[in-house]
């Protein structure tokens, strides 16, 4: 078992580029794609309830700041701990790879209990915090209510789920986004509709589906036909492991975290200049956004233990093909899909509402929210590289940038002078702004990073 373990994980240092990544990749994105389907499918069935629909969307979409911040927390460990595993398998430490497994899972549950806390007590002047208003607040605590039921089986099935496609195994990982997002899709109109438990269904039937998703991630890394085991020797808290994978992990996290806060800032903004249907417009747009963002998520996550793994080995010309690869990919596929959304944006506002005027705003902004990127493709690919190289200083100050440094005081200073569209023009001009940024610090450090020496200081 554990040549066959080995055998398969060296794949990634001798197997061609070409079958190597399609192998590793298209099961992540399928996964990736699928694990999408939970939001839109209960977003797109939510905003077709006769009668109450535009109300009911937006409601659930102020929840969108607490459903990405719980989520925010799996980020940590499958953005910061999966990639440092697979750099210690690189460097033949499977030790070390499974200590950073079990830390992992310590940590996870205790994220688990702080924020369930956290949120029971405090959810419902965190909605109106958020942009939810009389009319849709009813829809957001009953929803989130439910889904904060859930929030163990989000961290686990999302935290863990990477540690599995570290060790080149991407099929099994797909799987368990698989069954989770077919649960969803059978149970969603089950509960919304059949048994007319409204915006309270959709919750119960995500929580369910996160569960089985759950279950089979932790089944797995716990069975025999994983090469990384959770093991209770290995899931005492350690200063030094968290550490590492901390500062690794931080700017996912941030990343993930940020994009809660904007919505916050996004929403208030949208609610004080707007009203209700400039807030569902952004609920819309966002989940068009998760949607094109789902391949490259799956792409680059399909590609860094590659990436992690030649690094670790110290097959830096290897490097140097996968990361132009990755790239090149992020940025084409990038720009082809919001060109799409740019020019048809009334084909994509119909899928999540028949309301007509709903449609027609979101229409009229989304070439404007959409603008900036076109270009930020070449951040969709520089970011996850950075990560698979363990540059953790770097990759913070890009996820710092773009959210906290630009977008947050964007979204609050532009529609002081432009209106409602002020906030709509605070995405473009900060995507474009840390797009090039990342491609220039990116091009100034990748020589630097590619050698002996700033590999042996990753801990």
């Amino acid at each position: 078992m554990a040549e066959t373990a080995k055998t398969r994980e060296e794949r990634m240092a001798t197997e061609s580029i070409g079958r190597l990544m399609a192998s590793m990749t298209l099961p992540a994105i399928l996964a990736q794609i699928i694990n999408i389907l939970y939001s839109i499918i209960d977003r797109i069935y939510i905003g077709h309830m006769e009668g109450v629909g535009a109300n009911a969307l937006t409601g659930v979409g102020v929840t969108f700041c607490i459903t990405v911040f719980i989520s925010a927390f799996s980020a940590f460990i499958s953005n910061g701990a999966a990639p440092l595993a697979a750099i210690w398998l690189g460097k033949g430490d499977r030790e070390r790879a499974e200590k950073i497994l079990g830390n992992s899972v310590s940590f996870l549950l205790l994220c688990t209990v702080v924020l369930m806390a956290f949120f029971y007590l405090f959810q419902r002047p965190l909605l109106f915090m958020f942009g939810a208003s009389g009319a849709t607040i009813g829809y957001a605590t009953d929803y989130l209510s439910i889904y904060l039921a859930g929030t163990l089986f989000v961290e686990m099935a999302l935290g863990l789920n990477a540690f599995i496609i570290c060790q080149s195994q991407p099929r099994t990982a797909m799987l368990s986004v698989l069954i989770g997002a077919v649960a969803n899709i059978i149970l969603d109109p089950i509960f919304i509709f059949g048994l007319r438990m409204g915006v309270r269904g959709a919750a119960v039937a995500t929580v369910i589906s996160q569960g089985l998703s759950a279950a089979w991630v932790v089944s797995f890394l716990m069975g025999k036909k994983s090469s990384l085991k959770i093991r209770r020797s290995c899931m005492r808290l350690e200063g030094k492991v968290l550490g590492s994978v901390f500062s690794l992990g931080i700017s996912p996290f941030i990343m993930n975290a940020t994009e809660s806060f904007i919505s916050i800032v996004l929403n208030h903004g949208l609610q004080a200049y707007g009203g209700d249907l400039h807030v569902g417009s952004l609920t819309i747009m966002q989940s068009i956004m998760q949607l094109f963002s789902a391949p490259i998520n799956g792409f680059t996550q399909g590609m860094t233990p590659i990436v992690s793994y030649n690094y670790g080995a110290q097959n830096f010309d290897r490097v140097r093909k996968l990361y132009r690869w990755m790239i090149g990919m992020c940025f084409g596929f990038r720009l082809l899909t919001t060109a799409t959304s740019m020019i048809f944006p009334r084909f994509y506002a119909g899928f999540f509402t028949n309301e007509a005027e709903l449609v027609a705003l979101t229409g009229e902004v989304m070439p404007v929210f959409m603008a900036g990127m076109l270009v930020f493709g070449l951040q969709n690919g520089i970011q996850p590289t950075f990560l698979a190289l363990g540059q953790a200083k770097i990759s913070l100050f890009i996820a710092v940038l773009r959210k906290i440094i630009l977008l947050i005081p964007l979204a609050i200073i532009l529609p002081r002078f432009l209106g409602v569209m002020g906030v709509y023009y605070a995405e473009p001009v900060s995507d474009a702004i840390s797009a090039a940024t990342a491609t220039t610090l990116f091009a100034l450090n990748i020589r630097k990073i590619l050698s002996k020496e700033a590999l042996a200081k990753i801990q």
